[in-house]
């Protein structure tokens, strides 16, 4: 929804008892209304009723915690514990069921599932409402819901403490958990029957350009998640041999039906996470059609994102704001120019545009070295990253005899400051040419970063500042001040993972064809700059396609998933769900080799979930050897 009210919702659900504080100490919450089955009896209830579920997703897409647990301790990103403890415990899994970043997922998803079953029960008999839409994105989310859930902790109850899939008002202390097999088994049974209705019942379009634009639930979304859901499906115990077909079925009727839906893959990639529209594409910008689904904020409104506040600035974690836009920062205010042991900073001054260097995730050695090897061809790595830093603040600063210049130079506001090398080749490019600049830039080599160096801080020794190219897909130069999270809409589905899912589904069908053009339709993208010559895109191109294996594996595909939605907070489902993540950690990701086990592709279940039960022996309901 393009504007959403201020609403929050006090209910026991089934699963959980809510606590005050889901993250934490960090989330201090006062209830406005309690839920009762007397609000879902007019149309106005009803739509309150699903503005609550939409507003509520915005704790699980986009906050830090959020990020920590989508992206830390993958094969792609670590978490520093100088930017926060929980993101290095994460990462290194030594995290434990009292993590606070685990424990908002499973608190804040229970009330939206909870709400969606009322409006699903009540919504057919009310007057004045679009009954099928209105439905259909009570089932999508709810199925988004239970995908969210299922994906990080297995089995989830559909009975709340009313019956399966039943509005529950009172409080439960009870968990319909077991059997774990019986219910997962229920559990897909709901995502894909929820899916399959929103993706019959859900409008056309929605509107992607004006004033107007929203992202309103529509066909292509849902046929997206159902094709997502599949896909999992098929890597898990309740598999049936017709997964991989319906997954590839669903995921086609995206691709082929675009003109009907009104989404489209943009030109350039860089543009797809832009906040504004490129004027030499004419594409991009938050709205734009190849964003299937996002959830949304009113950008630099507080209140109305119930955003806490302290000394002026918005809060940075276990809020609802985008703090993706923060996360993945390097100390750019922290960095002397123009060499390291100069006296200025001439980015001292943090921008709106450049947020708030948290430096909580940051990218392996394998995400920069190998994912991104090629930098040139492949034009995702610097439409993910940021690779050079203006002068923010007039600074002078001394460079060090031994070059062709030494003494004193300043900055004026707008100079290059600083430029993070793509490879040490071009890092002993620029190195020699700045010996030769009048107002040199800092140069900062890989072997200067952590992770991507090869070196990985431990808890203890976590090296501050942090340099690292930052990731900035969520950067938002709209926001108030610097420190504030971002509040751009946050994607949950785009269309080129759409097309990745059909040359995933068509792999596992034997089509080996059908996967390679469906990667290569990305990876033509991919090559494409909106700055390069028509005869240096057809270069490029011939270069992407020639590197695309004749036969597709499910490494290549999680290899292009990385390149193509680096930093988007899904790395670590999309690696658990395919059972890849324990292999692909101990290869790339050092912090993490020593306690990684397989059990650990599931998340545990909160301690405050099982402390809150009243049944015998709670410890029944935990994941297996946690």
């Amino acid at each position: 929804m393009k504007r959403i009210k201020k609403y929050i919702y006090l209910l026991a659900t089934g699963a959980v008892i809510m606590t005050a504080n889901s993250c934490s100490n960090k989330l201090k919450e006062t209830p406005y209304t309690v839920n009762t089955v007397a609000m879902f009896q007019n149309a106005q209830g009803i739509q309150l009723a699903l503005n609550g579920v939409y507003s509520g997703m915005r704790y699980i897409y986009g906050p830090e915690g959020a990020n920590i647990i989508g992206d830390a301790g993958t094969d792609m990103w670590w978490g520093n514990a100088g930017g926060a403890a929980g993101a290095y415990q994460i990462s290194a899994y030594t995290f434990d069921y009292t993590d606070g970043s685990i424990l908002t997922l499973w608190n804040r998803t229970f009330n939206g599932i909870n709400m969606c079953n009322g409006i699903i029960k009540w919504a057919p008999g009310i007057a004045g409402i679009d009954t099928a839409n209105v439905i259909g994105q009570a089932r999508f989310l709810r199925a988004l819901s239970y995908l969210n859930l299922v994906s990080q902790f297995g089995a989830i109850p559909v009975d709340l403490g009313s019956g399966d899939y039943a509005f529950n008002q009172s409080s439960f202390a009870g968990f319909n958990r077991l059997p774990l097999a019986d219910i997962l088994t229920k559990d897909w049974k709901l995502i894909i029957s929820d899916l399959t209705y929103a993706a019959q019942n859900l409008p056309n379009t929605r509107i992607t350009t004006g004033s107007n634009a929203a992202f309103t639930l529509y066909k292509a979304a849902a046929y997206g998640l159902l094709a997502k859901a599949y896909i999992f499906k098929g890597y898990s115990a309740n598999a049936e041999a017709t997964d991989w077909q319906n997954a590839y079925n669903a995921a086609m009727q995206v691709i082929n039906n675009q003109a009907t839906y009104g989404c489209s893959l943009l030109k350039n990639y860089a543009d797809v996470t832009a906040p504004a529209i490129n004027t030499i594409t004419g594409q991009g910008g938050n709205y734009n059609p190849e964003i299937l689904f996002a959830i949304e904020r009113i950008p630099g409104d507080l209140p109305s994102n119930e955003e806490s506040v302290y000394n002026g600035l918005a809060a940075t974690s276990g809020g609802k704001d985008v703090n993706a836009s923060n996360d993945y920062n390097m100390s750019y205010d922290a960095t002397p120019a123009p060499v390291a042991s100069s006296s200025g900073k001439p980015c001292a001054t943090r921008t709106p545009l450049y947020g708030r260097p948290l430096r909580v995730i940051c990218p392996t050695d394998f995400l920069y070295n190998t994912l991104f090897a090629d930098k040139t061809n492949d034009s995702r790595y610097d439409g993910t990253f940021n690779s050079v830093y203006l002068c923010t603040v007039q600074t002078t600063s001394n460079y060090q005899s031994g070059s062709s210049f030494s003494g004193n130079f300043t900055y004026n506001i707008g100079d290059t400051a600083i430029v993070v090398a793509r490879n040490i080749t071009e890092y002993n490019t620029l190195v020699a040419a700045q010996l030769k600049s009048a107002k040199p830039y800092r140069v900062i080599s890989p072997a200067e970063m952590p992770g991507i160096s090869g070196t990985y801080p431990g808890a203890a020794g976590a090296a501050q500042p942090v340099l690292m190219p930052s990731m900035m897909k969520y950067w938002d130069p709209a926001r108030p001040n610097a420190n504030e999270g971002g509040g751009r809409p946050y994607p949950v589905l785009k269309l080129s993972e759409v097309y990745l899912l059909a040359a995933e589904a068509a792999m596992q069908l034997g089509n080996n064809p059908e996967a390679v053009n469906k990667v290569n339709v990305l990876r033509t993208r991919a090559a494409f700059r909106s700055t390069l010559s028509a005869t240096d895109v057809t270069t490029r191109t011939n270069a992407m396609l020639a590197a695309t294996p004749a036969t597709i594996t499910l490494d290549f595909i999680l290899d292009e998933h990385g390149r193509e939605l680096a930093g988007e907070a899904n790395r670590w489902v999309d690696l658990a769900m395919r059972k890849q993540l324990v292999n692909r950690v101990k290869l790339y990701n050092p912090p993490a080799v020593a306690k990684i086990q397989d059990y650990m592709m599931l998340r545990p279940i909160p301690k405050s979930q099982l402390d809150n039960l009243t049944v015998a022996n709670p410890a029944q309901y935990q994941n297996p050897q946690w």
